[in-house]
């Protein structure tokens, strides 16, 4: 691990690092949060999950995170959105595909499948890595993330319940499959077989494994992406069919904006230092 930058923050430690990837098979940077009581123990995990264009320093330099998780105890991890540098022939054409626009999936279509794995990066290798190289708890984690980030967030939380036991985003694409980025996602990445494209889609998902803890979202009503492109009420459908315990909370004049994060983004960090700090 290459240690890019550290500095004191919050009575913790601000830090970002880079690493060999295995998933993606390039060298990877992330970020991490270290607070004040990792000095003495081990802490819970909370992963954030930036969108479409965003790095590791987006959420962590803007969403004001850090004094919230050091009151409560939690690490957090802020991760890149996608692998860099690799010149795939269409990789920097366009801002919602390709480089800054993982989806946090693990593709399939070449000749993205080599690289482009970062739902298996997230969940299993850096999770893995942090839990090597850090003072962290290998049995409480949770995972949160805006727009983009927001898809992976649910979309990862659905799937590995035993893994992240608390799920939380902030104006998240929650039915991808039925919005053009994610249509445009999911087609270069995974190929023209629809039924394949399930596996990353919220709405999909929570249909066949709703958990047993609340899921929180927050969404803003004046956000310019709300109607085309996130479609909360149809995960909030199929969360009322599947069981699944959610709390969707609409917030009139906020946008899509990390304006918006910084005003409830401490209502997240209680909502996960709740269950992940419950021994």
């Amino acid at each position: 691990m290459e240690i890019i930058s550290e500095q004191k923050c919050f009575g913790g430690v601000q830090g970002f690092y880079q690493h060999a990837s295995h998933s993606t098979g390039t060298n990877m940077r992330f970020a991490v949060f270290q607070p004040p009581q990792a000095k003495t123990g081990s802490v819970p995990l909370l992963f954030f999950l930036a969108g479409l264009t965003c790095t590791e320093e987006t959420a962590t330099i803007k969403a004001g995170m850090q004094q919230f998780a050091a009151k409560h105890g939690l690490m957090l991890v802020m991760p890149d959105t996608s692998p860099r540098g690799l010149d795939i022939s269409g990789e920097d054409d366009d801002w919602d595909f390709g480089t800054g626009a993982g989806f946090y999936l693990d593709a399939i279509r070449l000749p993205w499948a080599k690289n482009y794995n970062m739902g298996s990066y997230v969940s299993n290798e850096l999770r893995g890595f942090i839990l090597n190289n850090f003072n962290a708890r290998p049995d409480k984690a949770g995972i949160s993330g805006h727009s983009m980030g927001g898809h992976g967030a649910l979309t990862i939380g659905l799937k590995h319940p035993d893994i992240f036991q608390s799920v939380s985003a902030f104006a998240p694409i929650c039915a991808p499959i039925q919005c053009p980025w994610g249509q445009k996602a999911f087609t270069g990445y995974l190929g023209e077989d629809k039924s394949l494209w399930r596996e990353y889609d919220a709405t999909e998902l929570v249909r066949q494994h709703p958990t047993q803890n609340m899921i929180l979202i927050d969404q803003g009503n004046e956000d310019g992406f709300l109607e085309e492109q996130l479609h909360p009420h149809l995960f909030e459908t199929a969360c009322n069919a599947a069981g699944q315990p959610l709390n969707l909370r609409f917030h009139e004049g906020y946008d899509h904006s990390y304006y918006f994060i910084q005003s409830f983004i401490e209502d997240h960090i209680e909502h996960h230092a709740a269950i992940l700090n419950n021994d």
